[in-house]
């Protein structure tokens, strides 16, 4: 007998406490029970089809069920499964990383694997630290930008700015600094920027270990954008000061942003670059830290266990997620992906100019494969996220605003007529608030 959407649902709310949620909401709000997905479509176990435009949680890249990234990983699960990457190594991890270092900007030339976009910025935390810490310098405080978010773990979450966050676990964070994000994606603004960042790092440089930035975009604080000129001008200051300039690219990596990395709009190489979600195409969990010759050799030495770095994870580096990236980047290589993208960029742009006359639209920006629409006039408590959460899915779309900021991050396999839908479905919902 085929099982329906509500015996799965009460099944889950038995003993399943989801992340980001408030799970009393499900009392009202159904959870959606997904059996399979299939190019953009995700299928609950009822068979309705529901346009995947977030890529769920920004990770797909190339559809669900891709035929190629499965057939990978399939191959390689016959093969081998895991081994520590301690003492040992495989070959998917290895052609990873030649392909890494071949792609990243210049200056990056190792490969540190960690398992999450989170444990990622952790490594890059405690690496950037030790590597100061190897020279003779104590520089235990990180600097990072106004509504920024990195990650949930504790470091990740110290250099983060959502306020929420901050106010409930503070006790428990590492010291860090903030300077104001560009307000706009206008050069003016990052200009104005660069004056505080400059005058921050002239005071406190000595104490700072790195500067932290998602460049381009900032996607939890409500996908806000700013110009490349922010990305040279933290380059060059971060380099005159002597504090390194980690770029957090686990949600612009990977085509995003109209580039393969963001780091690409302003031609920076900065010390350290996370990356994560579609790394894998979407499939399974992994994450790098990329950095230079001069960080890793800071820790190469004779043995001494204080100066060695100190930071694994169980599954580092596995072969299967391994395959699975290899599997994504091919499809890189052997497809005109971020031309496709482009046109389909400039097409998304062109629908969306019609949400600029609805008077409770704020502002629509882009960036690439990346539209926001923020809307305005709405008090928090009346969650127009959700509100817009539900009708989309009531009309087959997956929407997930972050607040009163309905956005689209589509896997790049999207055809046309799904795009119209998507694009349609949120200005019908928006209209209707």
């Amino acid at each position: 007998m085929a099982v329906k959407n509500s015996e799965m649902m009460q099944r889950d709310l038995e003993v399943i406490w989801h992340p980001c949620t408030q799970m009393k909401d499900h009392e009202t709000l159904p959870l959606i029970p997904i059996k399979s997905g299939k190019g953009v479509f995700l299928y609950d176990f009822e068979d309705k089809a529901y346009i995947d435009a977030v890529s769920s949680w920004w990770v797909n890249l190339f559809g669900h069920a891709n035929p190629l990234i499965s057939d990978k990983i399939k191959a390689q699960l016959d093969t081998l499964e895991h081994v520590l990457l301690a003492g040992f190594t495989h070959e998917p991890a290895v052609e990873l990383a030649h392909k890494l270092v071949d792609m990243t900007p210049k200056a990056l030339q190792k490969v540190f694997y960690v398992d999450n976009g989170s444990s990622a910025v952790e490594a890059a935390l405690k690496m950037s630290y030790h590597y100061h810490l190897n020279l003779g310098k104590r520089k235990p405080v990180f600097l990072s930008l106004t509504n920024s978010y990195h990650g949930e773990t504790i470091g990740a979450l110290s250099v983060g700015d959502v306020a929420l966050y901050k106010e409930t676990y503070e006790p428990l964070l590492i010291a860090n600094r903030q300077v104001s994000v560009p307000k706009d994606q206008s050069i003016a603004a990052a200009k104005s920027a660069l004056v505080e960042l400059e005058t921050v790092l002239e005071k406190y440089a000595d104490e700072i270990a790195a500067l932290i930035l998602e460049p381009l975009i900032q996607g939890a604080g409500g996908m806000h954008m700013y110009h490349p000129a922010y990305l040279i001008g933290a380059r060059a200051l971060t380099q005159k000061y002597d504090v390194h300039l980690i770029a957090d690219e686990i949600m612009t990596g990977f085509g995003r942003t109209g580039k393969m990395f963001a780091c690409e709009h302003a031609d920076i190489s900065p010390d350290f670059m996370t990356l994560s979600k579609g790394l894998t195409g979407g499939y399974l969990p992994l994450s790098v830290v990329m950095t230079t010759d001069d960080v890793y050799h800071a820790f190469y030495c004779d043995y001494n266990e204080y100066k060695a770095f100190l930071h694994s994870h169980s599954y580092t580096g596995n072969p299967l997620a391994c395959a699975a990236a290899l599997a994504t980047l091919e499809i890189f290589e052997k497809n005109a992906i971020l031309e496709e993208n482009e046109k389909k960029a400039l097409y998304i742009k062109g629908e969306v100019e019609k949400f600029k006359a609805l008077s409770n639209v704020k502002e629509v920006r882009q960036q690439g494969m990346v539209t926001a629409i923020e809307l305005q006039g709405y008090d928090v408590k009346e969650r127009i996220g959700l509100r817009m959460y539900e009708y989309a899915l009531s009309q087959g779309v997956l929407l997930r605003p972050l607040g009163h900021v309905i956005y689209f991050m589509p896997p790049y396999t999207i055809a046309r007529k799904e795009i119209d839908k998507m694009i349609k479905v949120a200005y019908e919902g928006i209209q209707q608030l």
